[in-house]
């Protein structure tokens, strides 16, 4: 049922429910990508509509337009009819908005989390990446790129596994 009462707070937590295409276990919120919401009704609208402002991991990422319009169609769903995404781009979004309960998610799934900030962390190199799997800190990069541009191959030297690692940027 469409009301023109749709508090911002009820578009948070829809939002809670909108999963990142390519790590379904995080949703839009657990990424920090949702900069604003808004909702708004002028006197000639007989429904109120919500604005989204979102900022992609980094520019040029091909789930981006995936993942707007997942959050349209999670808000039409839920019966709000006049959705609009906004994009910006800056400031630039930074691993260090993942939210603790998303870094949580992403080492339970199997992918190490950011370590440390994103500016302390310009060489993959230099720094450790403990294994999401066993914990241990005796970890290798395999190779800069993982399953995506935004991660890194490493494996652990402890339980052998291959592993993901969300690089900060």
């Amino acid at each position: 049922m469409v009301t023109n009462t749709i508090s911002e707070a009820y578009v948070w937590e829809l939002l809670a429910q909108v999963n990142d295409p390519e790590v379904p276990v995080l949703s839009v919120l657990d990424l920090g990508i949702v900069r604003a919401v808004t909702v708004s009704l002028t006197a000639n609208e007989n429904a109120p509509q919500v604005t989204v402002t979102i900022t992609p991991t980094y520019t040029g990422c091909p789930a981006t337009d995936l993942i707007a319009m997942n959050i349209r169609l999670g808000l039409l769903q839920a019966g709000i009819p006049k959705v609009n995404i906004q994009t910006v781009l800056s400031p630039a979004w930074t691993t260090d908005w993942i939210t603790p309960e998303g870094a949580a998610k992403l080492k339970a799934y199997g992918i190490a989390p950011p370590v440390g900030k994103s500016l302390d962390n310009a060489y993959l190199e230099d720094i450790t990446v403990p294994c999401p799997r066993c914990g241990s800190n005796d970890t290798q990069l395999l190779s800069a790129f993982g399953s995506t541009a935004c991660k890194a191959l490493y494996q652990c030297s402890d339980c052998k596994e291959p592993f993901d690692y969300f690089k900060c940027h």
